[in-house]
């Protein structure tokens, strides 16, 4: 069995043209259409956070359980998260496109508007930019912790059961912390980075429903990456139980989120308050109603009929057209809820497909070259044996 992963010239070649594809558009895009560009930088910066997100949430959960079954995969959650640093230094330089993304940082509106004034403590760029340095200053921290007593587990002495399980318990101790961090701290952010783009509205379930969403489309990307793994080679233990095993977190997350989407909207629909229901009322207008439904058909209704059923729990090609949706889903998800209150124009055309591919590349290079930097298996983990064996 191949201990670690190599990456290849070509792999790299690929995705370094992605990143340079994306750049370009970036850049032209600033000259072309300064508002789209910053938009659609905004999609894919936060897309891409929250599939590491999602493997920082499956990676501290399956500690605090102390699950059997997932123990051999845990590199492919550590890989994801190292791209939160890189997500770190993207998102500060949303402050030189703030006035193109949230109309409460126009001076101008603030004095003009009690809403946004009112608002305007929390809502302010200074206070802004501060809230993010925090976020991510104790993401970045305590990722590594865990990275750190992950590799450290690998070099300690295979009889020295009393050391392994000693930095085991450790790994669980941070991972309980860090579980509440990350569902506060991302929820907050959720509310900071894209609700607020329509200041006047809010909703109570929102950073819930996208902090599930993170959680699922993170599981997803998680699940696909094991995938790749197996067709070149590098977990051949893997069987239709682990299979089965990826398929039910994605089946039971694509519920969840389903639920908080349903929630939050039959809420407000009901309740059919004026300051509620504006946010529905464009999202609702000739063109984007379609694409309304379709982040509800992608994100719920396709992974639960796929995968309802047990056999296509256990078959790849059935999960792999699930995750090929969630995909399709989250950035539609993302698109509906940023673009309304930003350009306002529904399209996807070069600007929006050029940013994800770079940003794309850039994730696999990141993900590939630390699961390169480690064995693929954590040799001392004291469940590796029953992840290896896995049965139900």
């Amino acid at each position: 069995m191949k201990e670690q992963i190599t990456v290849s010239r070509n792999f790299r070649i690929v995705t370094l043209i992605l990143i340079g594809i994306g750049v370009g558009t970036f850049i032209f895009g600033l000259f072309s259409n300064t508002q789209l560009a910053w938009a659609n930088y905004l999609i894919v910066n936060y897309y891409f956070l929250s599939l590491a997100m999602g493997g920082a949430f499956f990676l501290v959960i399956q500690s605090i359980t102390q699950s059997g079954w997932s123990s051999a995969f845990k590199r492919v959650s550590e890989a994801m998260m190292s791209y939160i640093p890189f997500a770190a230094g993207f998102f500060l330089l949303l402050y030189f496109g703030m006035h193109d993304l949230y109309h409460w940082s126009d001076k101008e509106a603030v004095a003009l508007d009690p809403i946004i004034a009112h608002k305007s403590v929390f809502l302010n760029i200074p206070f802004f930019f501060a809230r993010m340095v925090i976020y991510f200053t104790l993401w970045i921290i305590f990722i590594r912790i865990l990275r750190k007593i992950s590799l450290k587990e690998d070099l300690a002495d295979h009889s020295d059961m009393k050391g392994i399980l000693l930095l085991f318990g450790k790994s669980e101790l941070y991972s309980k912390i860090l579980i509440f961090i990350l569902a506060i701290t991302f929820s907050f952010s959720a509310i900071d980075w894209i609700m607020s783009i329509d200041v006047h509205w809010y909703s109570t379930i929102f950073a819930l429903k996208n902090l599930v969403a993170a959680f699922l489309h993170g599981v997803s990307i998680l699940t696909l990456i094991v995938f790749i793994l197996y067709k070149r080679g590098y977990f051949p233990f893997f069987n239709k139980y682990h299979m089965h095993d990826f398929a039910r977190y994605i089946f039971i997350l694509s519920i969840v989120w389903g639920y908080f989407w349903f929630a939050q909207f039959m809420i407000i629909w009901y309740g059919n308050i004026p300051e509620e229901t504006i946010y529905y009322n464009m999202r609702w207008q000739e063109g984007w109603k379609a694409l309304f439904f379709l982040e509800i058909g992608l994100n719920w209704t396709l992974p639960f009929i796929i995968l309802l059923p047990v056999k296509s729990s256990r078959n790849m090609t059935a999960i792999f057209i699930v995750i090929i949706f969630l995909i399709i889903g989250q950035y539609a998800d993302l698109f509906v809820q940023i673009i309304p209150g930003t350009t306002g124009i529904l399209r996807f055309g070069w600007i929006e497909a050029g940013l994800f591919l770079g940003y794309a590349g850039l994730f696999a290079l990141v993900v590939a070259t630390t699961l390169s930097k480690a064995k693929l298996l954590p040799a001392n983990h004291p469940y590796l044996e029953e992840s290896l064996n896995h049965r139900f």
